[in-house]
């Protein structure tokens, strides 16, 4: 089996990414992702599992999301409801015990890449409450007195929005890699990949509208990549001539989603907003 990420069909990556992904593989520490929202580090992880031909296990958490639940579940509430009401033994605690994302990583039979989505959201001790568990990779079940043992040591990618710092004793142990915002050139092959046949000169107004949207001072939420596909989907259906792109920037509600963020570019445009920004990078060259 390839033990070695390169970029997949549909998801592009930097030099400087793809080797953070294969250190981290060859060490057996997790990879912490960060970057801005809509930059790919959610996608990142799916990349990977097609990329080596491996499952993927997704953990999504929320402000509410404790790290027990990624090992395991013990259901007390049916098991009193079954001892009450039902007709069958409850005196077998392991069919009351389910494994949480983390625990059914470790028990899968062949190795999986683990995504743990948006460490962040959680409260500050919940990154501390996973140390030790991807250190050693087992956890101990007291309720049936056994250890879980990872049969095969999961590839872990570990996103965050920075919403709030991590703790060093966690940074410490994993492979950081920040995701940068993609340059002009960068974006227009990314576009490419998911609208391989789009006319060159409606890329070359859609990039020079986005980058001119996200130069704006007081922004509270910039474009991001995955609003830029969007917004090129809905210019294309909408059968939107590329002269009209940087004059009007059409279906603005694809890219905007906050009422100052689009007043204050409303306002711009009207004083001549893309307009008069220049052209994005490669407009007049070939092969866009």
């Amino acid at each position: 089996m390839k033990k070695t990420f390169d970029h997949t069909a549909d998801y592009l990556v930097s030099d400087e990414l793809r080797d953070a992904v294969n250190i981290a593989i060859a060490l057996g520490r997790p990879l912490l992702i960060k970057g801005e929202p809509g930059t790919g580090k959610t996608m990142l992880a799916k990349a990977i599992a097609d990329s080596l031909g491996l499952r993927l296990i997704v953990w999504n958490i929320k402000s509410t999301t404790k790290a027990q639940e990624g090992l395991y579940v013990y259901d007390t509430v049916q098991r009193l409801y079954d001892s009450q009401f039902g007709d069958h033994d409850v005196s077998d605690i392991r069919q009351y015990i389910k494994l949480g994302k983390l625990g059914e990583a470790f028990v899968s039979d062949e190795q999986v890449v683990l995504l743990i989505d948006e460490i962040d959201k959680a409260d500050l001790e919940f990154p501390n409450d996973l140390l030790w568990e991807l250190d050693v990779m087992n956890f101990y079940i007291p309720e049936t007195k056994e250890t879980i043992q990872a049969r095969h040591r999961p590839i872990v990618v570990i996103t965050s929005n920075a919403e709030k710092e991590l703790p060093d004793a966690f940074l410490r142990r994993c492979i950081f890699h920040y995701i940068a915002f993609p340059d002009e050139e960068m974006m227009a092959r990314i576009v490419r990949v998911h609208f391989p046949d789009l006319e060159k000169n409606l890329l070359a107004e859609a990039l020079k509208a986005f980058y001119w949207l996200r130069s704006i001072g007081g922004l509270q939420k910039k474009p991001s990549t995955s609003e830029l596909l969007d917004w090129i989907q809905a210019l294309v259906v909408g059968g939107v001539p590329y002269q009209r792109i940087s004059a009007e920037i059409p279906f603005l509600g694809v890219l905007l989603k906050k009422n100052q963020d689009f007043e204050l570019v409303l306002r711009r445009l009207q004083s001549g907003g893309a307009q008069k920004a220049p052209p994005a990078f490669g407009a007049n060259r070939r092969g866009w």
